[in-house]
């Protein structure tokens, strides 16, 4: 077996403590003998929540050698409270250890730059591989394989259970910070996603951790019904017989269809309120990938995480998180394609077909106007017709492929900055919306899930205020004669409130990500994106090149050499002197700083010269890299997508 290089893993430390592991506080010497992936993760990033369940698998299959670690690494400041993890571990069926680090003090001593990242340590404690982003568990099944048969052999292999421990539904570690008042915990609802009116005057419910729907009477408590057998799937049937895989977003069609984004198992589900039957709409149950068909006959097509969906423009459009776009599903044809975005991570407005996304998590339709909640840049963003090209006619063709649709943004400044501010939109901040809800006046209430908020944009003024707080994770919410039934997802209910004539005063407060900037040497500065095929297999060049770089920067203005789309992975930059998009704490005015914001893309096939159609696999991650240039600053960034920086 081939020598490998090997660095000593650090400890694993963070101040929220332990879950998952029956009160036992773990060490890496607890762990000799045994295989461990630190899974790097938080819980607002849909690319996370898709590593979590590539994990799955790999971990059962490989439970008596390989021991999983989450290690909660919070990007917004909601997520860096304890109770918000506690939930999102329930909420997400994460069976391994994890480790809260609300302070990032394990990121940095492993020098991750990204979310996800897996890091491989082997059973005498040290680091052999690292990936970031997607799809790498096919090359990470195989590692583990090898260093398996390897210890085996050395006798370093340590076999049997491994430190997790299923909760108990009373459980509350013990820590040192004051507890959260009771809540109180309802039984017909489990952190329910987004909520539709019906016709009849009932509400639908995705009861997303139940993978279920539920129909609920007018007064938004009495169960009615509930749709799904209550455990992940994708099979189409009756109520008892039909299952869905953490379904969100629901829309009425116009023939009273109900859609369901069925997040979890990359599909759209239709549902017969009448007779309480559910089909698969659109989606392959697989999810999307780079070089993937994105437009075609909706079964054949596979999607990526749809999370919200609604009816605008003679089309049913779709929130699709999981690739920072939207796409469309026309009934008609029954077909789909992309409408919007790029596949790009972060906040750009424009052409449809050039704007950036960042996991637009919520929809809501006007007649002239398609509302986006863009969670990840904590931001409101609209759709509507180029009035440039022309008003035409909505149900013309245009929304097949975005073209005569533009994309312009409300309320938000990008990925790193988020807080609760109120008044005029361009200086107002949001923390991670979820859910976007039209009001009957053209303004537009906000679910801004991680203030616990209920906020208002009006276009007429360009204000934003707050309707209300102390709305637990508010994630959709609906409108019912004067009032607004919100989903507080993480109180497990619906709440009905009255819309206020009068904003609620709120006291400001502004945040940017906690992730320390990089400093950087004036003058050139070599990027080099670290990607190392994984064993077997080599990069597929039968199709011209393998790999794709896209960089950029916010502000724009702070490369001054170097953005654009390459075949390379390694570039050299230029960052422009004295240019900032807001000068941090402790820095100088006038230092460059900002946020270089890198795409990088790897095709890999198995290296068999006897197989004409070896199976190949994508590896693709995005980076946003808060950086700053001072002197003694580095001249070089590496970025690890798969394998060890040399």
């Amino acid at each position: 077996m081939a020598s490998r290089a090997r660095v000593r893993a650090p400890e694993l430390i963070g101040k929220g403590g332990w879950l998952n592991t029956g009160g036992t506080d773990l060490t890496l010497a607890d762990l000799r003998g045994r295989i461990v992936i630190a899974d790097f993760w938080t819980f607002c990033c849909v690319n996370c929540l898709h590593v979590l369940d590539e994990l799955r698998e790999l971990e059962e299959k490989h439970r008596d050698t390989l021991v999983i670690i989450g290690v909660h690494s919070p990007k917004f400041v909601h997520e860096a409270e304890h109770a918000a993890v506690v939930d999102a571990v329930e909420r997400y069926e994460v069976h391994h250890a994890v480790l809260d680090d609300p302070e990032l003090a394990t990121w940095k001593q492993y020098a991750v730059r990204a979310w996800p990242t897996l890091v491989v340590i082997d059973p005498e404690g040290y680091i052999v591989a690292q990936h970031a982003g997607e799809g790498h568990v096919h090359a990470i099944e195989q590692l583990v394989e090898e260093l398996e048969a390897e210890h085996a052999a050395k006798g370093t292999l340590r076999r049997g259970d491994g430190p997790y421990a299923h909760p108990s539904p009373d459980h509350h570690p013990s820590r040192s910070f004051a507890p959260l008042p009771m809540e109180p915990v309802a039984t017909d609802l489990r952190f329910p996603g987004k909520v539709l009116a019906l016709p009849t005057g009932n509400f639908l419910v995705s009861d997303t951790t139940r993978h279920s729907l539920v129909e609920l009477a007018a007064d938004g408590e009495t169960v009615v019904r509930r749709i799904g057998a209550g455990e992940r799937g994708l099979i189409d049937g009756g109520p008892g017989l039909a299952r869905f895989s953490e379904p969100q977003g629901l829309a009425l069609l116009p023939d009273g269809t109900v859609v369901v984004a069925d997040t979890v198992n990359h599909a759209l589900r239709g549902y017969d309120p009448a007779t309480g039957e559910v089909t698969t709409l659109a989606g392959t149950g697989s999810q999307w990938w780079q070089g993937s068909p994105a437009a075609g006959p909706a079964r054949e097509v596979s999607l990526s995480s749809p999370w919200d969906v609604a009816w605008f423009a003679g089309r049913l459009w779709i929130a699709m998180a999981g690739v920072h776009q939207l796409w469309t599903y026309d009934p008609a044809t029954a077909t789909v394609e992309v409408a919007a975005g790029t596949t790009n991570e972060g906040l750009v407005d424009g052409p449809a077909a050039q704007a950036w996304f960042a996991q637009p998590s919520g929809l809501a339709a006007t007649e002239d106007r398609l509302w986006v909640a863009d969670s990840e840049t904590s931001a409101v963003r609209w759709v509507e017709r180029d009035r440039e090209q022309g008003s035409g006619d909505a149900r013309s063709g245009d929304a097949r492929s975005g073209d005569g649709f533009v994309v312009r943004t409300a309320v938000g400044a990008g990925l790193f900055d988020f807080g609760h501010r109120d008044g005029d939109a361009e200086q107002a901040l949001l923390q991670h919306p979820l859910g976007v809800t039209a009001l009957p006046d053209g303004s537009v209430a906000i679910s801004d899930t991680y203030n616990h908020a209920l906020r208002r944009y009006d276009p007429a003024t360009g204000e934003v205020s707050t309707l209300a707080t102390d709305l637990r994770e508010p994630s959709g919410a609906v409108l019912v004669g004067q009032d607004i039934v919100v989903v507080e997802s993480a109180r497990h209910r619906l709440t009905r409130l009255r819309l206020p004539e009068q904003a609620v005063r709120v006291e400001s407060v502004a945040h940017r990500t906690q992730r320390a900037a990089t400093d950087i040497a004036p003058g050139g500065l070599l990027l080099e994106v670290v990607f190392q095929a994984p064993a077997g297999q080599k990069l597929d060049t039968r199709y011209g090149p393998s790999t794709r770089l896209i960089v950029s920067s916010t502000p724009p203005e702070l490369l001054a050499e170097g953005a654009g789309t390459g075949t390379d992975l390694s570039r050299q930059l230029v960052l422009r002197e004295g240019a900032s998009e807001g000068v941090s704490e402790g820095v100088t005015e006038g230092v460059s700083e900002g946020v270089l914001h890198v795409s990088a893309m790897a095709a890999s096939c198995d290296d068999d010269p006897d197989n004409l159609y070896p199976a190949c696999h994508m590896h693709q991650q995005d980076w946003g890299v808060p950086v700053r240039v001072v002197e003694g600053g580095v001249a070089r960034l590496p970025l690890v997508l798969a394998g060890l920086d040399g």
